[in-house]
Formats: structure tokens, sequence, C-alpha cells
């Protein structure tokens, strides 16, 4: 029960890593304020951390916004009158085109969500992470790690994101407040496991050949799950990792060494 009793809140509930998150939160012991713009998934989630016996806030949210997370903040804070972390999640796809050719609207418009909403809520919890000498968790990716095409605009936004959660660390350590990083690899879930099945359908192989071949190159042989990665989020969330800020953490079964 790494998180009894503490208050965590997690930004960009979806149906994997998000709500996985979330979950792990709750089964260490937390209560878990619930972020996104889609409330009926919010709901979803809230329903199965209330049967793991812990309470749970929807709070609707564009993290876009000003006014919007502003009240994502009071919400919180009204309800438990404590936050003691915050997982920032929320991540709009890059568009998968190469830095020489994207357009510059789009990556405008995708840093928002990836790296200025980060900013914005990690500003505006700062006074009640600091009365806990609470965590900010950033979730990263494996593209840190490699510059393939067409991932240009995907890794400029990631490490973007890497620089702010350093620099954040330096700044806000002070107050007591650490912020680190998770940097996935693959995540085995809903959203992979469909593209395995499409790529198997175009290429004749069965889906499971395709995971192997994706596999082979890992040092487990496997694929990472979404409850492996929330439990790296919990740790950085409690005080097993007290001594530990401006660091990324890298969960991809071995796929890249850092």
């Amino acid at each position: 029960m790494l998180l009894q009793d503490k208050v965590v809140v997690v930004s960009g509930i979806g149906p994997g890593l998000g709500q996985a998150i979330a979950l792990q939160s709750a089964k260490a012991g937390a209560d878990v304020v619930l972020a996104a713009r889609t409330e009926k998934r919010l709901r979803k989630v809230a329903a199965q951390i209330e049967e793991v016996g812990r309470r749970a806030l929807v709070v609707p949210t564009d993290i876009t916004d000003d006014a919007a997370a502003q009240n994502l903040v009071d919400i919180a804070r009204a309800e438990f009158g404590r936050v003691d972390a915050l997982v920032n999640n929320a991540f709009a796809m890059p568009p998968m085109v190469d830095l020489a050719e994207v357009a510059f609207d789009d990556l405008r418009t995708n840093l928002e969500t990836n790296v200025f909403a980060a900013l914005r809520l990690t500003r505006l919890f700062a006074p009640a992470l600091a009365e806990s000498k609470g965590s900010v968790v950033m979730i990263n990716s494996a593209v840190l790690r490699h510059s393939r095409q067409p991932y240009g605009p995907y890794k400029m936004a990631k490490t973007t994101l890497l620089a702010l959660a350093q620099s954040l660390a330096t700044e806000l350590g002070p107050r007591g407040i650490r912020v680190n990083s998770v940097a996935p690899g693959w995540i085995w879930a809903d959203t992979l496991k469909w593209y395995f099945d499409y790529l198997a359908g175009e290429r004749g192989v069965s889906a499971d050949d395709i995971y192997t071949e994706t596999a082979a190159d890992i040092d487990l042989r496997r694929l990472p799950e979404p409850d492996e990665i929330a439990d790296a989020v919990v740790f950085f969330a409690s005080g097993m990792s007290r001594a530990i800020t401006g660091t990324c953490l890298d969960v991809n079964c071995g796929e890249f060494h850092h």
C-alpha cells in the first residue's frame, strides 16, 4: 500500500495506460481524481476504483483551457483537502510527418496538449503539492531513444516534455516537490492489439506472429503491459522514491538501454 490515503490526480484517462495508472494507484491505497474530456469514460474508471474500496472524483476537464484546469484544482482540493501526486498522462498523437515537411500549425496544436497542458497543471497544482511534499510524474515515451522516420514531431514533443520535467525538478525541488518521468515503449493494450491485427491482415500472418517478430529484439522477449508501466508511476508517486527527482525511468522490457 505505497499510496495509503494519498490523493493522486491523473490527467488523460483513456482505456489503456491512463485507466491502469488510476487503478494501480487505487490498489496502492490512494483516492484518485480523474480528469479527461469524456465523462462516460471517467465514470467507468471511477466505478472500478470504488470496487477496490477507494474514492474516485470525476472531473471532466479540457486541460488545454486555463479556466477548466483551475476548476480541476479547485474541485480536487475542496473534495480531499490535499493532493499528493499529479500524473500528467494526457496525450495527443503528433502528426506522423517528417519535420522537414510538417505544418507548423499542427506542431503548435500538438504541443498544447503534450507539453503546455502538463506545464499548466503542474503550475496550478504546485501549491498543494508543496504542502504535501508531493510528486509530479510525466508520462513520456521510448521515442526519446530513437530518431526513426516519421517520428520527428513525436520526438520533438516528448523531448520537450522531458526538458520541462527536468527543469521543473530543479525549480520545484526547494519546495519539496519531486518531478520525474516514465518512458514506456510498446504498450500491450487494445490500441496496439488492434494495430497488430491490422498488420497481420495486411501481411497474411497471425497477430501472434507480429507480436513475436516485434518482441524478438526486446531483451525480455515480450511487450510491457499497462499495469507494469503504471507500477513505475506508483513508485514515483510514493515515498519509496523520496530521494529521486529529475530522472526518467524507461519501462520497455529492454527494447532500449539508457
